[in-house]
């Protein structure tokens, strides 16, 4: 009986913080829907906040079945949380393999998602914060070449263009000096002009795609620490939940006899 206990009220306190954690995430999504501007047209594969509310309403969902499954002692509810984590379990472990399979596919479906986000720099301020912190983080500008940032319409290098930012790059490209007090958002103004030898003293040239490869590939113990983490957490929380259905399954028979 305290071995029942104890799976009970650990599978109770896994799900629960999932579950506190996945309202969390909803509320962040909304507040950044709200907070943008309305008239723009979202799209799940480049909208953040959109994101974050789906992800976090399925997170929302599941974890429910096993909060309340656990708590109540309800295998309906708890036959739902283990069915729905098996197939996510064995839809991630299927992706893993055909992404390591099929990875010249992987990377061109990731390079477009990286254009197509690109484009639509300066009309969502999501994704604009996003590619702004990965552009800093990685030291990196564009998704091949700086010069990729032509494909947006203000930094589009035309005689026709008539932004100020014509040719130019957004000021997450720009380099950082070492000693520099005041920060110059303009640097990256016109260098799309320029060669890249005189460039690269102004603004970060390579693409980020190349650097986040390379990122991955020099921290592929913590990736796949990461990834065999989050598997084995879920196989974990499919045994507890599996190992409850059997014990109320049991109480049930023995009380069913008596």
């Amino acid at each position: 009986m305290k071995g029942y206990q104890i799976i009970k009220y650990t599978l109770f306190v896994c799900c629960y913080i999932f579950w506190v954690t996945s309202a969390v995430l909803i509320a962040i999504g909304i507040y950044a829907k709200i907070a943008k501007e309305k008239d723009v047209v979202d799209t799940l594969a480049a909208d953040p906040a959109l994101l974050l509310i789906i992800v976090g309403s399925l997170m929302f969902t599941i974890t429910f079945f096993g909060c309340f499954g656990a708590l109540r002692n309800e295998p309906r509810l708890l036959k739902m949380f283990l069915g729905i984590l098996v197939v996510i379990l064995l839809l991630q472990i299927t992706t893993v393999v055909l992404g390591f399979v099929f990875t010249d596919m992987v990377m061109e479906r990731t390079e477009q998602l990286m254009k197509n986000a690109l484009t639509r720099y300066r009309e969502d301020l999501d994704l604009e914060n996003v590619i702004d912190f990965v552009q800093k983080k990685f030291q990196c500008c564009g998704v091949h070449i700086y010069k990729d940032w032509t494909h947006n319409v203000y930094f589009e290098c035309s005689d026709i263009n008539p932004s100020q930012e014509a040719c130019g790059v957004p000021f997450s490209c720009c380099q950082r000096r070492p000693n520099e007090t005041v920060f110059n958002s303009m640097c990256g103004y016109e260098v799309q002009e320029l060669e890249e030898t005189w460039a690269g003293e102004r603004v970060y040239t390579k693409g980020c795609l190349d650097k986040i490869v390379k990122w991955a590939k020099h921290n592929l113990f913590l990736v796949a620490g990461l990834i065999g983490g989050l598997l084995l957490l879920e196989i974990c929380m499919i045994s507890l939940a599996a190992s409850q259905i059997k014990q109320i399954r049991e109480v049930s028979q023995t009380k069913w006899k008596k």
